[in-house]
């Protein structure tokens, strides 16, 4: 780990930088929407933009690098975004807040697959699994650290939107510096959404369902401590304590599911998740529970998605594996779009609550899903301790080619 750090410390410092200001931005909009009487449907609607034009860069944006080249996709977009994130208190408007918020995806996107893809390059075989867990850690160190960046200013000012237009800015010196070559991305084995459902019925649910609960997650939590009245600073607790979950979970449920049935790994935690959101959701708890919750949920959210994952590529072959990957991604990032607008529309009907009974609902689905796909498949042979890996169904998985179904 030592030694993939001290070679790409500049990409991984980037990447860090990237997430604390998109992590300030990704709170801040619940906090400063509420703050400017936005209704919660409408808060909805433009967290789920960020998600639309995520999924939008993802396809886009590789055709754009082989194109015009990394280092120029890369000072664009990066120039966009912090163009972006200082307009969003000049145009304190809903509707033009979800025009900026798909933009501000698409951008990110990019710049994800830029980054990734500058890992992917510098990394050997023997590192690549060391370099993408670090560039997963980093991710949500600078996630957590975003969440106490919050406290430093007024969110009806102007000063919390600036910062994260700095680190994001910066971001991009160590990124553009550094030493490693720009990489050149290579075609792939082609594989139909049709092809994927059939290889993995419960990766491709889980993923689509997954999706809903990671937007909902990370789009209206702080929507959620808004109407629950909480302060900025308890609302950032929150959030922090979703990421601060999965930091911690992340590798112990990963080691233990390399020695059993990844399905039935997957169907407790989801059932798990399922009665703890329900709890949350129909009863008024103090604050230290809430945070209980918070941790559990990131702690399985994060796990389950690399369950999935794992779970999957047990049935493919190498040559398969990064057109699944992509396939898997843009289904999550298709489920993510819905995630926050039902759980806007379900908070306006019952409260705030709502919040937790959405994310309840979601992994009852996955649950009972789970249970039966396990009644029609025997589980996969020869998946051994390498088997599992951490999430990287990342953006630049999305270079490979979907193709449609004939």
């Amino acid at each position: 780990m030592l030694k993939v750090v001290s070679t790409s410390w500049p990409l991984l410092l980037g990447v860090m930088l990237l997430m604390v200001g998109n992590g300030i931005q990704g709170t801040l909009l619940g906090i400063r929407g509420a703050i400017e009487g936005f209704s919660t449907f409408e808060i909805s609607l433009v967290m789920s933009a960020y998600f639309a034009g995520f999924l939008v860069g993802s396809q886009l944006a590789p055709a754009m690098i082989r194109k015009v080249g990394h280092v120029r996709v890369f000072a664009a977009l990066g120039s966009l975004i912090s163009a972006v994130l200082v307009v969003y208190p000049v145009a304190a408007d809903w509707m033009v807040w979800t025009a900026l918020r798909v933009l501000i995806g698409f951008c990110f996107s990019g710049i994800y697959i830029t980054a990734e893809s500058w890992l992917n390059n510098a990394a050997t075989n023997e590192t690549r699994g060391q370099a993408l867990s670090a560039y997963m850690i980093v991710q949500m160190v600078g996630i957590i650290a975003s969440q106490a960046i919050l406290n430093v200013g007024d969110p009806s000012g102007f000063v919390l939107f600036v910062i994260p237009s700095v680190l994001v800015s910066l971001a991009f010196m160590p990124m553009l510096l550094a030493p490693t070559p720009a990489p050149t991305f290579e075609s792939t084995k082609g594989l139909s959404f049709r092809a994927l459902f059939r290889i993995s019925p419960l990766g491709c649910a889980g993923m689509l369902l997954t999706g809903g609960v990671f937007s909902a997650m990370f789009g209206m939590a702080s929507v959620w401590g808004a109407m629950e009245d909480l302060s900025v600073r308890d609302i950032s607790i929150f959030v922090g304590a979703l990421y601060v979950g999965g930091l911690v979970l992340q590798y112990p449920i990963g080691w233990l599911s390399d020695r059993m049935d990844r399905r039935l790994l997957i169907t407790g935690l989801s059932g798990i998740a399922t009665v703890v959101m329900l709890v949350a959701g129909l009863f008024d708890l103090p604050f230290m529970a809430y945070l209980v919750v918070a941790l559990l949920l990131g702690g399985i959210t994060n796990p389950v998605y690399a369950l999935l994952i794992a779970y999957t590529n047990d049935f493919l072959s190498k040559d398969d594996m990064a057109a699944a990957s992509a396939g898997m991604i843009f289904l999550n990032g298709f489920g993510a779009i819905f995630g926050p607008i039902v759980t806007g529309w379900i908070m306006a009907q019952v409260g705030s609550g709502g919040f937790f009974l959405f994310i309840a609902a979601l992994y009852a689905l996955l649950t009972g899903y789970a249970i039966w796909r396990m009644s029609r498949r025997a589980s996969p042979a020869g998946s051994g301790p390498s088997a599992f890996i951490v999430p990287t169904a990342s953006p630049v998985a999305a270079t490979a080619v979907i193709e449609k179904d004939r």
